[in-house]
């Protein structure tokens, strides 16, 4: 009973030193947004005064930063081209992974394992080293810059090869081929055995990559400040851009204008938060 109780009692005490360490590691991450989320309240001098006081220690506190924010960075239009090219971009790199993870998976051949070897071994290539390249050709030579369209092209070619490995591991690891091969005795063809079979059963993985994706290309700076640069097709972090001066900056609006850019996919990882942890949870059982 001694030991049981000397045992119980290290248990207890693990466990609290544990959930401690996590509650300090989480105000430590939470941190920084909170402090947006208190600046964007707080008017400019304020901020400057003091940046790290809270919302009870000071007076002025209003919302007309959002507003000047909504304004200023033409919240409407530029929030229409990010969902344009983030839905454009995540759909297509969904039925175009899927279904080339799924014929490598069934198709073992060499191209079938070339393709797939050369699609892994791109992860390993940042993008800065191709982004000089990038504008020369599609600027220079081919004149397509400054198109939506060249765009979510681009954004669905640079996530194909991680969104490809997704869907490889989930398919080789949890879609049974007896289901195809019922299917194909039923008389399906091979585009109806997938869509009508198999693409259901990848609604795990299928949504988490539309969450992991979307979230890349609805936050990406980089890549839409090289290819847009009409103000009319900018999208929401190339918005945001437009706050800063060239000797000042107004940080009330601009901590307004980010958690306006935040606040629609965080409503979308809300909306699938169930479906992504079961997607990690399958992928990691497996």
């Amino acid at each position: 009973m001694k030991q049981t109780t000397v045992g119980g009692t290290k248990r207890k005490l693990t466990n609290t030193l544990a959930i401690a360490a996590l509650v300090i590691i989480f105000i430590a991450y939470m941190f920084p947004f909170l402090m947006v989320v208190i600046n964007s309240l707080k008017q400019k001098r304020d901020i400057i005064k003091d940046p790290f006081s809270w919302l009870f220690t000071i007076k002025g506190l209003s919302f007309d930063n959002f507003v000047k924010a909504f304004v200023q960075m033409d919240f409407l239009n530029a929030f229409k081209n990010s969902l344009f090219v983030t839905v454009s971009a995540t759909v297509l790199v969904t039925l175009l992974a899927s279904m080339l993870a799924y014929y490598i998976v069934r198709n073992k051949n060499r191209v079938s394992d070339l393709t797939f070897a050369l699609m892994v071994a791109s992860m390993i290539i940042p993008f800065q080293a191709i982004m000089i390249p990038l504008v020369s050709i599609y600027g220079g030579t081919l004149n397509v810059l400054n198109h939506r369209l060249t765009l979510i092209f681009m954004h669905t070619g640079f996530s194909m090869a991680m969104s490809v490995f997704m869907f490889h591991g989930f398919i080789k690891g949890n879609i049974p081929i007896a289901l195809e091969e019922a299917s194909c005795i039923d008389g399906c063809t091979h585009m109806q055995t997938f869509f009508l079979i198999v693409f259901p059963l990848l609604k795990p993985i299928i949504s988490t990559m539309v969450i992991l994706n979307s979230l890349a290309f609805w936050n990406d700076f980089l890549l839409p400040s090289l290819v847009l640069t009409d103000k009319k097709l900018l999208t929401l972090p190339l918005s945001t851009y437009s706050f800063y001066g060239t000797y000042s900056a107004d940080y009330g609006t601009i901590m307004a204008g980010l958690l306006l850019c935040v606040l629609p996919i965080l409503v979308l990882y809300v909306a699938l938060q169930k479906q992504i942890i079961g997607g990690v949870v399958a992928g990691a059982v497996k």
